[in-house]
């Protein structure tokens, strides 16, 4: 299944696993949103990449939020208050199954279900509180989130994919149901609650209330530079701990971000030789903050190589070929992207282009193993592909 996004052709990733979050540089493979009816209810469809396979994802909801955020000032207060939550914002969310909504609902009361007006500044402290330890991606479920529990998501992290994109669109107070079934065969999930095993599976999702954030073009260069570094480290945790999917859509997440800023780090670098010529020593904090053209160029290329490394694990070998391709261009002495390149020609059965990738690997590191082995299988495959060619052709003629 790929994916596409609109960016200048140098800068294309194709094959990212996403949402439809508006940090992400893929947009999801269906998006259907009608008119409110009478009764002010909503519908939007996606398809979204989730741990293990892709799921249709069908989300209602009812326009009666109170549009409230919590803030540390009454201006944000004020400034936000008509927004839905935007990147950084964190957001108090609760994911329960339908079979469990409906229950609690049939009941008197529900113990521990706090409301916006009985204790905000207790809320204000538990969403300030709760960021520093967030909990980890499920990689059996779905909904990737603690179910029943108010839980708190900062918004742009891509900490659960299903949860985010639906509170990225909705009001504070307000509750939405989704319906969730998985898109073709369906995806190998295990699923831990008795109640998920029934597909398709239904769910709700409340957003009690949320801190202002920002959309991305309102940060300043280096406010953009500490997400693509938070991405960039988030992806090689996530896929460390076999979280491929998750870690992909970290690295293509710090590569959106990333091309904005190639335009200030050009001009950055430039005010910075000037500075130098003139012994003037005065910079502004954002340049200080900002790498160095050459930083930003190896950053770049490895983010291209590891997204190249997660689609190989994905088996795209048409996406991760082209992710490799630009690590090399960046990066010529990358060893790593290198590799990739010549695993994902491999895997496309274009030979020549893997050996002439592998001989570029051997040049920087001539007693590599791995490179040796692949030449040697290229080698083996080429020699059965020529003496089926000729039986075939022996069989013609005779």
């Amino acid at each position: 299944m790929c994916l596409s996004f609109d960016y200048p052709k140098e800068d294309i990733l194709v094959s990212v696993p996403n949402t439809k979050q508006a940090m992400d540089p893929v947009h999801p493979l269906e998006q259907l949103r009608g008119n409110s009816d009478h009764d002010g209810i909503d519908v939007t469809s996606w398809v979204s990449v989730c741990p293990r396979g892709l799921w249709k994802v069908q989300q209602k909801w009812t326009r009666k939020g109170s549009q409230q955020t919590v803030s540390n000032s009454a201006d944000d207060a004020s400034r936000s208050s008509s927004y839905c939550p935007r990147m950084g914002s964190l957001c108090r969310v609760r994911v329960r199954l339908k079979a469990d909504v409906d229950e609690a609902e049939s009941s008197v009361s529900e113990k521990g279900d706090e409301k916006l007006s009985d204790q905000p500044d207790k809320l204000v402290t538990d969403l300030t509180e709760a960021v520093a330890a967030a909990f980890p991606r499920c990689h059996d479920s779905v909904l990737q989130v603690p179910l029943g529990d108010w839980t708190t998501l900062r918004l742009g992290e891509g900490q659960c994919d299903i949860t985010e994109a639906c509170v990225e669109g909705m009001r504070a107070g307000e509750k939405c149901e989704i319906l969730l079934s998985p898109v073709g065969n369906g995806p190998d999930v295990s699923i831990n609650q008795p109640a998920e095993e029934k597909l398709p599976l239904c769910a709700t999702i409340e957003l009690q209330v949320f801190t202002p954030g920002r959309e991305s073009w309102e940060m300043s260069p280096a406010e953009k530079w500490e997400w693509v570094k938070s991405h960039k480290e988030r992806g090689g945790v996530r896929f460390r701990s076999g979280d491929v999917w998750g870690a992909a859509d970290s690295y293509s997440r710090a590569l959106k971000l990333l091309i904005t800023l190639h335009g200030r780090v050009r001009e950055a670098e430039n005010k910075g030789q000037e500075a130098e010529e003139q012994k003037d020593t005065n910079t502004s904090d954002e340049t200080q903050h900002l790498p160095s053209a050459n930083e930003f160029k190896t950053i770049k290329a490895e983010l291209h190589s590891n997204l190249s490394l997660c689609q190989l694990k994905l088996n795209q070998p048409e996406q991760a070929k082209a992710s490799a391709a630009k690590a090399t261009q960046l990066e010529p002495a990358g060893a790593k992207a290198w590799y990739r390149l010549g695993q994902a020609c491999q895997m496309l059965n274009e030979l020549e282009e893997a050996r002439q990738a592998f001989r570029e690997l051997l040049k920087l590191q001539p007693e590599s193993a791995s490179a040796l082995k692949a030449l040697k299988h290229i080698a083996s495959r080429e020699k059965e592909t020529n003496a089926q060619l000729g039986l075939r052709l022996s069989k013609m003629f005779s």
